[in-house]
């Protein structure tokens, strides 16, 4: 509860201005589609505040970005997924086929949706128990280095009573009589041996088998004595086992034994082969090949690791245990039914009308079936099913062939936010190069610095790259932001060779030194064999 209240406090203080701001650190541009994913996402946090008779009729307002490549509309959905702590998903449309032919059907989509919003549960609840899973961890593996070997105190187990011994088969003899005979027979069964001594003449059978039980009794109190003289020797068995102990613990905080190996039973789940076959649910396949895991090499098996592997292992193992996997389950499907994210790319490519020319393999079959999931449908998984009324879709595509309304009208209406997003100039290139806190600059200079190589970009440098990348991008293909990392690799690539040669030294990058490295495509006017 207390971790469920914690997001919902995080989803509550993100206003649509501060989703902006934060979209803004990682993406340049585009306001228009971070005001429509903002205003989306806190329509969502909206919808879970009213009560659940109006919450169930409140759909999502799905959203369609039309751009060209590389303008940020996968970024822009993923980082938004990422700043609410949603289960995410990005599919390509052009993966998904018409049932009845060979390929993924579209309901995989919220297989691997709920697939990806169990491992987000599972890894915070496994976060949350890490204290107490390390401190087992330590614990089974003290017991690897140092197993006790120490003698049993005597008086830990309660003494037996007398030695029952069961003797197999046996037949009553009516003709014995007398008590004798019935007193042989019930030692037989396994009565106790002490109606042996009560007996004067119970035969010779009787007397071999009081015999064994005594003998038995002697043997089990000899042994006894010899593990365990008296109880001072095994008090200090024990006091010097506990401080060794606590000596190995220390070691182990300090790593001083990870160079030792020790040898521990791991879990092994069998990989079984990938099949594809025509109208199978292959989820389903799956859970029934998992299931008898065990009579294909699964199991436990033997494996000699390093101390250090070992405590990985052993941590890994403790939180899976304290982590209730039904409680997982339950909270991953409210997750992804309440704010889970599906970012549908390349949607532009199903969307062919039938007249028009060129191959047409099932693609308004593909929307045929993408329709109701989007509407809201219940999917079976291997964690139960999982509906789709109120996932957010977005779906993204260029739309360089195809028009929007080129898809079917259904599918339109499902998607009633539409976004264009704008082609990006020099002055985007030139932010993009240095405001984002994972600009491209910052990315090289963090890299090469490893090899004690320091990086020095004069702004009229990053101006000239922002210029060469936007006219790339006008002669040939526009693939967006994307050129910038083509331009970079290439006037970066014979200093990322030669850094371990050459280090530690310090290179200023000017425009004189942008010009010598990108010389051939500034005056090339074939700049397809230089930059894709």
């Amino acid at each position: 509860m207390n971790e469920k209240k914690a997001n919902e406090v995080t989803l509550d203080r993100l206003t649509p201005r501060e989703i902006v701001t934060e979209l803004d650190k990682y993406i340049v541009g585009q306001k228009k589609a971070k005001r429509a994913v903002a205003v989306a996402l806190r329509n969502r946090i909206r919808r879970l505040k009213l009560e659940p008779e109006l919450r169930e009729d409140i759909a999502p307002k799905n959203i369609l970005m039309i751009g060209p490549t590389g303008v940020g509309k996968t970024e822009i959905a993923r980082r938004l997924a990422k700043l609410a702590g949603s289960p995410f998903l990005k599919v390509e449309a052009t993966k998904y086929t018409e049932v009845g032919y060979v390929g993924r059907d579209v309901e995989s989509m919220i297989r691997d949706l709920m697939a990806a919003g169990f491992q987000m549960v599972k890894q915070e609840m496994q976060e949350s128990v890490t204290a107490e899973a390390e401190k087992r961890a330590e614990e089974a593996l003290l017991d690897l280095l140092l197993p006790f070997t120490g003698k049993k105190q005597k008086g830990q187990k309660s003494k037996q009573g007398p030695v029952v011994r069961p003797m197999g088969t046996f037949s009553i003899n009516p003709d014995t009589g007398g008590a004798p005979g019935l007193i042989g027979t019930a030692i037989q069964v396994g009565i106790p041996a002490f109606f042996n001594r009560k007996a004067n003449n119970g035969g010779e059978q009787q007397d071999n088998q009081g015999g064994e039980t005594a003998a038995a009794d002697q043997s089990a109190e000899t042994a006894e004595s010899e593990l365990s003289p008296d109880n001072n020797g095994a008090e200090t068995d024990r006091a010097k086992f506990n401080a060794t102990r606590e000596k190995f613990r220390a070691m182990l905080r300090e790593g001083k034994l990870n160079s030792r190996t020790v040898e521990l039973m791991v879990n092994q789940n069998p990989q079984f082969p990938s099949i594809e076959m025509m109208g199978a649910n292959m989820e389903d396949l799956e859970s029934s090949l998992s299931g008898i895991a065990g009579f294909f090499g699964g199991g436990k098996k033997k494996k000699v690791v390093s101390v250090e592997r070992a405590m990985e292992i052993l941590k890994a193992e403790e939180a899976e245990k304290l982590v209730d996997r039904d409680r997982v389950i339950d909270e991953a499907r409210q997750r992804v039914e309440e704010t889970g994210i599906i970012f549908i790319d390349e949607i532009d490519k199903i969307a062919v009308k039938g007249d028009r020319g060129g191959p047409d393999v099932s693609r308004e079959g593909v929307q045929r079936d993408i329709l109701p999931i989007v509407e809201g449908a219940t999917v079976n998984t291997k964690w139960g099913p999982v509906n789709t009324d109120h996932i957010l879709f977005i779906a993204a595509g260029a739309f360089n062939v195809s028009k929007p309304s080129d898809l079917i009208p259904e599918l339109q209406g499902r998607f009633p936010l539409r976004v264009e997003l704008d082609s990006l100039g020099k002055d985007d290139f030139l932010r993009i190069l240095t405001e984002p806190k994972n600009a491209l600059t910052r990315q090289y200079i963090g890299l090469l610095s490893t090899e004690g190589i320091e990086i020095d970009f004069s702004p009229e440098a990053i101006d000239r790259l922002a210029a060469l990348a936007a006219e790339v991008n006008s002669r040939l293909e526009n693939i967006g932001a994307r050129r910038l990392h083509t331009i970079m690799e290439t006037l970066l690539e014979e200093l990322s060779f030669e850094a371990p040669d050459i280090s530690p030294a310090k290179i200023p990058v000017t425009v004189d030194y942008v010009n010598k490295k990108l010389a051939n495509i500034a005056m090339d006017q074939d700049l397809g064999r230089y930059i894709l």
